[in-house]
């Protein structure tokens, strides 16, 4: 994955930021982020495990502001949303067993009182960002440039793509 881009024209557009009221410009870059995220989240849902389709349709974007700092994550959600580490990360080896000294069944229909199980990881997320990294920065200064230019009559050309 590459560490640094660069955009061309972006400093013109961090000086037309500075231009607005912090409150503007907090939220200019808010929208910016949620753009850049599109793609990542769009990569990782393709990335997600299909089982049931839940996970990947419980990935969503958020964004904040504090501080003077903005920022967006990429997070799960819904019922299936404590899951997504597990898949990401794998499990070590652990023990399941019954409670109260029942017996469980599993796979195959065996009745057993425990059952050791890991899970291999099946990343999802970390790879949709290596992907996507490029594709989000490029979005990112797009959204800054149309939104200054059609809510805030501030004309920045486009000088081209990432050099």
């Amino acid at each position: 994955m590459q560490d640094t881009f660069h955009i061309k024209g972006l400093s013109a557009l961090g000086k037309a930021l500075a231009t607005l009221a912090p409150r503007i410009e907090r939220n200019v870059l808010r929208g910016a982020l949620r753009a850049g995220m599109k793609p990542v989240q769009l990569a990782a849902r393709d990335n997600a495990a299909k089982a049931t389709g839940a996970l990947a349709r419980g990935l969503r974007i958020s964004t904040d502001g504090r501080k003077g700092k903005v920022y967006a994550r990429l997070k799960t959600s819904g019922e299936h949303d404590y899951i997504a580490r597990f898949v990401e990360f794998g499990t070590a080896m652990h023990r399941i067993s019954a409670r109260n000294g029942g017996m469980l069944r599993i796979a195959g229909g065996a009745i057993v009182k425990y059952v050791d199980v890991s899970a291999r990881p099946m990343p999802f997320m970390r790879p949709a960002i290596d992907t996507q990294a490029e594709p989000a920065v490029q979005a990112v200064a797009n959204y800054i440039r149309n939104r200054l230019a059609t809510q805030h009559g501030i004309d920045i050309p486009d000088t081209g793509d990432a050099a």
